[in-house]
């Protein structure tokens, strides 16, 4: 059993009677927070939970090595999920509190939510039941049509990336490949985890055409509940599949539906997965109109009061404990012993004028050090409630710059995605090509 309560007195955290104080017109940084334990490791970073210090108020938080994102040329990703993140906010997704960097790590402090993602309640032989998962479908119906209304595609949206919170509420997260695409703009990119991307997707990338926009989103919806609901996807698609077989299995291979299904959720479900997207339910409106969803208070699903049908375990921590072990016996770096060697490396690099063995590196960290987004939701909504600054006063810079992130719970992409080309737009940027470019492209 699991104490969490214990758990956190064990490692220190709420140790002190007296809480310290920040500045308000401080940066938050990572002092400001207590790190808990390794919770989870995703295709651009880890994920931990931490205690702010002052407030008490736990988070999960992200971080992700600079060095690494450069040389992996995913500094892009970084950015665009900040760009997004710091943009948007709702019930049913993993919001952004607040982003800021170190000499080493760029990091995303977000919602914290303990009742683990559904790949990993799947792995578990977790047997949902049909109302539990018709509660998600509402719940992802809700956060795909705010995401639309933001003119934003996910193109991720799978098991692994819809956690649930103490209560089994579910919440899209991970917004690393997501794009924006407005009036009437059209998405290219060969991106996402290939079993749960749409049909569109691959044709575009063989044969070119007009793209995709966001019914791509809804496509992948309709495979997470059918795995969800059936323990296996409508389809069996793997990495290693190519484009042009997967071209020419969603043209010859039917989806077998359980018969045990009522057939107002297979109709749903096979409108949800239409390979054509002009005929696909891609609206909040049509699953609406859908007679599955008919008899359903959407107002209650949105405040949350429909009591979840598969509520996690709240003595345990829903994600796999190795993550802790690499964190604190086989990671080179590790977070908890961050602050000595900083003061370490800064100490050295005063000692000594030393020149970089790999001068264009060190000219894309720089970059990064420049551009990366700093964010501080909390801040951004007191000076909200204040109202707006009087003439020639303050505005809302420095921490509410632009930013953002998203936590993950473990779960491992079967398929990387595709790297996008993107503006530059400064020349700056330019020194670092394609590592430092500006979000935007789809």
């Amino acid at each position: 059993m699991f104490h969490w309560g214990k758990w956190k007195k064990r490692m220190g955290a709420n140790s002190s009677s007296k809480r310290p104080v920040f500045d308000e017109n401080e940066d938050v940084n990572f002092d400001h927070f207590q790190i808990l334990r390794a919770i989870g490791k995703g295709s651009f970073g880890k994920v931990c939970i931490v205690q702010k210090r002052d407030t008490e108020k736990m988070y999960a938080m992200k971080y992700m090595n600079k060095q690494q994102c450069v040389e992996r040329d995913e500094v892009r990703n970084v950015f665009r999920e900040l760009e997004i993140l710091q943009e948007i906010e709702h019930i049913f997704l993993v919001n952004l509190w607040y982003s800021f960097q170190d000499e080493e790590d760029m990091f995303m402090v977000v919602d914290l939510l303990l009742g683990g993602d559904l790949r990993y309640h799947l792995q578990q032989n977790v047997q949902f039941s049909e109302d539990a998962v018709k509660l998600y479908l509402c719940e992802m119906t809700l956060a795909l049509d705010y995401l639309q209304n933001q003119h934003i595609i996910h193109r991720d949206v799978k098991p692994d990336n819809i956690l649930l919170d103490e209560q089994g509420h579910a919440h899209l997260t991970d917004f690393n490949i997501a794009t924006i695409i407005k009036d009437g703009e059209r998405a290219t990119a060969l991106a996402g985890t290939k079993p749960y991307m749409a049909p569109e997707i691959f044709q575009s990338f063989v044969s070119g055409g007009t793209g995709y926009a966001f019914d791509v989103d809804w496509w992948s919806l309709g495979v997470t509940i059918f795995e969800v609901l059936r323990g296996w996807r409508p389809y069996d698609i793997h990495a290693s599949n190519s484009v042009e077989s997967l071209m020419q299995l969603f043209s010859t291979v039917s989806v077998q539906y359980s018969a045990a299904w009522p057939k107002d959720l297979v109709s749903l479900l096979r409108k949800l997965l239409t390979v054509n997207p002009e005929h696909r339910y891609s609206s909040l409106s049509a699953m609406q109109a859908s007679a599955y969803l008919t008899d359903v208070n959407w107002d209650a699903v949105y405040e949350k009061t429909i009591e979840a049908g598969f509520v996690p375990n709240k003595g345990r921590l829903h994600c796999d404990p190795t993550f802790e072990l690499e964190e604190m016996i086989l990671e080179s770096r590790p977070l908890h012993k961050k602050k000595k060697r900083l003061a370490k490396n800064r100490s050295r690099d005063n000692s000594k004028d030393s020149q970089s063995e790999n001068d264009y590196l060190q000219e894309c960290l720089e970059v990064v050090q420049q551009e990366f987004m700093i964010f501080n939701r909390e801040k951004l909504k007191r000076r909200q409630e204040e109202g707006p600054p009087e003439a020639g006063g303050d505005d809302a810079g420095g921490d509410d710059a632009s930013g953002d992130g998203e936590a993950e719970g473990g779960a491992t992409d079967e398929d990387a995605p595709e790297p996008e080309p993107e503006p530059e737009t400064s020349s700056k940027r330019s020194m670092c090509g394609s590592v430092c470019s500006s979000p935007g492209s789809c």
